[in-house]
């Protein structure tokens, strides 16, 4: 009997897998997870992240063995990886890739920086505009006036949203110039660039080859700034500042030194105290046949500006003086801020991961790679985690509260915050031991930060998916260009496409948001800040929020435009979303915004939850009318029974 009633149990629930709404999990177990090379098969090298077909899934442009060919890779969501889709030879070796809506038209186009074939010293550099249908115009490629191999960066010079270039100009003797962006696709033979003086009115310094110059807002007004790394000669090097003025250019607003042994420096909000701080190693040497540094060390300088207030209805003057800023109002310029380069605090890479060198160079080219930290919050706690290269393997250091012996705080186990390399779960990393590069990058747009190796082997490139389990909330945001008049771009015989595809730099972020405990916290971050020497940034901008209970109150959106107002206030963002702008150079036009949900794996789940408690709720309605009636009949036939007696 009890086997007969098992058979028929299991007659009635194997039909059930077959309309079972959970799908089984690509992925299992709560750890970093080795995903193999997703599709790539050839190409040596990822050299620049982008999205291609304007899908809102990133896709990666490989570059080949011989370093002139390039490979673009289109993410397939269906299949989980990487489709190749166009291929093509540049006639130089390629130095460097940017990719960037240089021609306006709202689709990717592609600058590529090369050596010359005549000079040394010079770079050529072509943009391949991109096709109506799909990949690139390389039979008619748009000449770019050649630069020095100091690579220049793309940026917003004239608030005009159009993507001009920033270096120095081969044929000059001054040391800055600028690529204007004069694009007139009405022309019968247009013009990209035009060589102009930079607004940059004071002394300037020579660039330092490689560099770390950014286009990032480093004073707090949510308009993008310009930090260039000079070059002071015997080796030593040190920094610019330039705040930009708008239509009034740039003002050279900061100077320092930078320590001996400085390597590539990066930006992120380290302290999530609302500003940009800057990380970079520092060694005693550098082998320059593999790349490692000897004796490194973590340097980390805090961004000191004016606080985030902490009520909105805290004044924000005291005697005189700004004090704090309004969470109402985040994007207000200090024109006070400071790096303070006496004030640096360090640690040893050793305090890390024992007694490994950091490798600060990728040799395997020429001219070498310089290799920054990467900086990204790999577990959505809101704050910045770090992945560089000890030895030959790929490390993870998760930013942590201070304490005692804790890598980054005093020895009394105080401080801004403190770093720590988790030990469980990271075997697919640990398992690495010809590391060259890796990356942050979000593979499918799941809403977690992946990692990508790139490897000296046979197998170039690997991804590991990021399979922990992080009960907080992530936020993805992109500004664009402003390309179609930020209205449906369309191609031949009138087909609409969006511009989402842009990669631009300059864009700022800041929210401000209640965690759990109803404390308020302030976060910036930048969009696309650094794209030279290979940097592969993506182009969105992904931030942890961390545990929290509530929408983000504000979310400020900066742009390049040279308005009266640069930026607009978003309140009440959903968490777990991806918010798209379409600002607007014109001034009074409204800036267009969109929020993308994701649609995770939850939401089988929270369809079962409301269909189940909606039918509870039925069946708990239905039974107490069918109750209410009862009674309502019961009282009825007690009321028929009574005899009036007023009436006899």
């Amino acid at each position: 009997m009890k086997w007969a009633a098992l058979g028929v149990l299991s007659y009635l629930i194997l039909p059930c897998y077959s309309i079972w709404p959970f799908p089984d999990e690509r992925f299992s177990g709560n750890s970093l997870v080795d995903a193999g090379s997703r599709g790539i098969v050839t190409g040596e090298r990822a050299i620049a992240f982008g999205d291609f077909n304007g899908d809102q899934f990133m896709d990666i442009l490989m570059l080949g063995e011989d370093q002139q060919t390039l490979t673009v890779y289109l993410w397939n969501h269906g299949l989980f990886e990487f489709v190749e889709s166009t291929s093509f030879k540049h006639p130089l070796k390629i130095q460097n890739v940017v990719p960037g809506d240089f021609t306006h038209s709202g689709k990717l186009d592609i600058l590529v920086m090369a050596e010359s074939a005549s000079r040394k010293d010079v770079l050529e550099m072509v943009v391949y505009p991109s096709l109506a249908t799909s990949g690139f115009d390389t039979s008619n490629p748009l000449s770019v006036p050649p630069s020095t191999t100091v690579q220049p960066i793309p940026i917003d010079l004239d608030g005009d949203m159009k993507t001009d270039l920033l270096g120095v100009y081969a044929d000059s003797s001054v040391n800055l110039k600028a690529w204007q962006n004069v694009w007139d696709s009405s022309k019968d033979t247009p013009e990209l660039f035009s060589i102009i003086d930079p607004s940059f009115a004071d002394a300037q310094c020579t660039l330092a080859n490689p560099h770390s110059n950014a286009v990032i807002d480093l004073d707090g007004d949510c308009l993008a700034d310009v930090f260039l790394v000079c070059d002071n000669g015997w080796g030593k090097r040190s920094f610019q500042i330039w705040t930009n003025q708008k239509d009034k250019g740039f003002k050279l607003s900061q100077t320092g030194s930078l320590p001996d042994g400085v390597q590539a420096i990066s930006f992120a909000d380290i302290n999530r105290d609302g500003t940009i701080d800057m990380v970079f190693p520092t060694c005693s040497s550098v082998n320059s046949r593999t790349g490692l540094g000897t004796n490194c060390f973590i340097n980390i300088v805090y961004n000191n500006q004016l606080p985030l207030c902490a009520t909105a209805t805290e004044p924000t003057m005291a005697k005189g003086k700004l004090k704090c800023r309004s969470p109402n109002d985040l994007c207000l310029a200090d024109p006070n801020f400071k790096f303070d380069m006496g004030n640096i605090v360090r640690f040893p890479v050793s305090d890390l991961v024992g007694q490994a060198q950091l490798l600060v160079q990728d040799t395997t080219l020429s001219p070498p790679v310089p290799l920054p930290i990467k900086l990204g919050d790999a577990n959505l706690d809101g704050f910045t985690d770090f992945l560089f290269i000890a030895g030959g393997t790929p490390r993870l250091a998760y930013s942590v509260n201070c304490g005692k012996g804790v890598a980054g705080c005093t020895k009394d186990g105080k401080g801004a915050r403190g770093w720590e390399v988790e030990s469980k779960g990271m075997e697919a990393l640990d398992d690495v031991k010809d590391a060259r590069n890796v990356a942050f990058m979000d593979m499918d747009e799941d809403g977690t930060l992946d990692v990508m190796v790139q490897r000296k082997g046979n197998q170039k490139i690997l991804f590991v998916q990021n399979n922990f389990y992080y009960d907080a909330f992530f936020l993805k945001a992109i500004v664009l260009n402003g390309a179609c008049n930020n209205g449906g771009c369309y191609g031949p015989n009138d087909t609409a496409y969006d511009p989402f595809g842009v990669s631009y730099s300059g864009a700022s972020y800041k929210y401000t948001l209640l965690d759990t405990t109803g404390r308020r916290a302030a976060a910036q971050i930048g969009q696309l800040p650094q794209t030279s020497y290979q940097s592969l940034q993506t182009p969105y901008s992904f931030f942890g929020l961390g545990r929290t209970n509530n929408y983000i109150e504000n979310l400020f959106i900066g742009s390049t435009v040279h308005l009266t107002e640069h930026f607009i206030n978003i309140e009440g963002v959903i968490p777990n979303s991806k918010v798209v702008i379409l600002p607007s150079a014109k001034e009074g036009e409204i800036w267009k915004r969109e929020l993308f949900l994701r649609p995770g794996k939850w939401i089988p789940w929270v369809t079962v939850t409301v269909v189940v408690g909606m039918a509870l709720l039925a069946i708990i309605v239905f039974i107490l009318h069918l109750s209410e009636k009862r009674e309502d009949e019961l009282e009825r036939r007690r009321v028929s029974h009574h005899i009036n007696f007023d009436a006899l």
